[in-house]
């Protein structure tokens, strides 16, 4: 009898998103990579029992750790053994057929794969946060709000927070939520375009409904919808691609989440025009149900610091989130999952230098659990070319270099102990790099790292 595993029913909306994460916008395609059956990939992603070679050859292809995702009840008995390896062979007449293992591969016995699982290893911190990680920290009531939000017709969140505080990481959590609950679901960061796209709203707006289309396997259709582009424009071309195919009638709701879109904001001509796009097509949902099943999340760092009519934004309306630093009761919470037995003192030790910047706050507590350095070491090397901290800061440096008003502004922040009030622009862009705060019309340092470092350096 065939050993079988199975996907823990918790994790199949996490290794479901995987997909796209892993460049394979079907499981047609991910089967075809694997040279596995489709049927056995669909098995996998919906919770089935499939052949535990397969398992572990799907867990491979998504980038999972089949041990942390596996149900072992279904094992067999102590005397069976398992394959290491299985690229299996699929009879050409059926694409049904399930593989067929080849038992001379056979090495291990059962007892290697029912270890104990052990406890989290740290996470080095950088970009989204996984969807199974022990690390993420939810900030209530954020969290809550969002998921019931989404769910609703013609949803809007708006996610707005400074660099490395965590809005892609809810973004995803978002997008995992509406997948749950039966929509389709599409992640795209402008931070993918390349400079052509910007060169005109045209081109740009291609560029969005291509994104979008690949993603869903609907690509082939996007030409004919363009056909009119000089005629009735872009906007209509991309709302008729909408209506007529990702919106269809026997379609599933659409959540679509837009990161890093202050890039926008680089091209007020193409920004004015998308940003009233997304405003028309949100106010859509008020009047006809097709827009109904069209749900958006927009994350931005900044903000809004280009004119906009005000009756063609969509940062005037929908659900406003605004991530804030973690607290303490947080950062001991973040602690522990660490495995360090922190005193109040201690963590307050860490945020006095680092405020409860998720980034900062992890980045530290990473080196100290893998005993790289001691809290006291961190907070003595700081601010300076031998600390943890060195790439981070250097980065910043280099990003103010480029910019003098930047680096101007910056200078002057640090320069004296009381607030400094700036012009707007360079206020709302130094908040957005994560490293002011803004307090009413004047700006602070975010923490008293920054604070130290760049008195130093300027």
């Amino acid at each position: 009898m065939a050993r079988s595993l199975r996907l823990r029913l918790q994790y199949i909306p996490a290794v479901k998103s995987s997909l796209l994460r892993n460049g394979f916008p079907s499981q047609k395609i991910l089967a075809e990579d694997l040279g596995i059956a489709q049927s056995t990939v669909s098995h996998f992603l919906n919770g089935k029992p499939v052949d535990y070679a397969n398992f572990i050859e799907i867990c491979r292809g998504l980038g999972q750790e089949w041990r942390d995702i596996a149900d072992f009840e279904l094992e067999s008995p102590p005397d069976e053994v398992l394959p290491i390896s299985a690229k299996i062979a699929i009879a050409q007449s059926s694409a049904d057929q399930e593989l067929a293992v080849n038992l001379s591969t056979i090495t291990n016995t059962k007892q290697s794969i029912i270890q104990p699982l052990p406890a989290a290893a740290p996470e080095l911190p950088g970009g989204q946060v996984d969807l199974v990680s022990s690390f993420y920290i939810d900030r209530p009531p954020i969290e809550s709000r969002c998921y019931e939000t989404i769910s609703q017709p013609g949803a809007l969140i708006r996610i707005k927070a400074p660099r490395q505080m965590g809005k892609t990481s809810l973004m995803a959590r978002i997008l995992h939520h509406a997948a749950q609950q039966g929509s389709r679901t599409v992640a795209l960061s402008f931070q993918l375009a390349n400079r052509r796209v910007f060169a005109n709203s045209d081109t740009f707006l291609q560029w969005f409904c291509a994104s979008i289309g690949q993603e869903l396997g609907m690509l082939e259709q996007l030409p004919k919808c363009w056909e009119l582009a000089d005629l009735i424009g872009s906007n209509q071309c991309c709302k008729a691609y909408f209506e007529q195919y990702l919106l269809s009638e026997s379609s599933p709701p659409l959540t679509l989440g837009l990161d890093e879109s202050d890039r926008l904001f680089e091209s007020p001509e193409i920004a004015d025009d998308f940003f009233g796009l997304l405003r028309a097509l949100h106010e859509e949902a008020k009047r006809r149900d097709i827009w109904k099943k069209f749900r958006l999340i927009v994350v931005h760092s900044t903000e809004v610091y280009i004119p906009l009519d005000v009756n063609k934004s969509p940062f005037n309306v929908g659900l406003p989130i605004e991530l804030p630093e973690f607290n303490v009761q947080q950062v001991q919470d973040l602690a522990k999952r660490h495995g360090l037995s922190w005193s109040a003192a201690e963590v307050a030790e860490l945020m006095s230098l680092v405020g409860g910047n998720p980034y900062l706050v992890r980045l530290g507590m990473y080196h100290i659990s893998r005993q790289d350095v001691s809290l006291d070491r961190l907070v003595k090397e700081s601010a300076t070319e031998a600390g943890i901290y060195s790439d981070h800061l250097r980065r910043h440096l280099w990003n103010l270099e480029k910019y003098g008003e930047l680096m101007e502004g910056m200078r002057e922040v640090t320069s004296v102990s009381q607030p400094v009030r700036l012009r707007s622009e360079l206020g709302f862009k130094l908040n957005s790099m994560g490293l002011v705060k803004l307090d009413g019309n004047h700006c602070i340092p975010r923490c008293r790292l920054y604070e130290e470092y760049f008195r130093d350096r300027l």
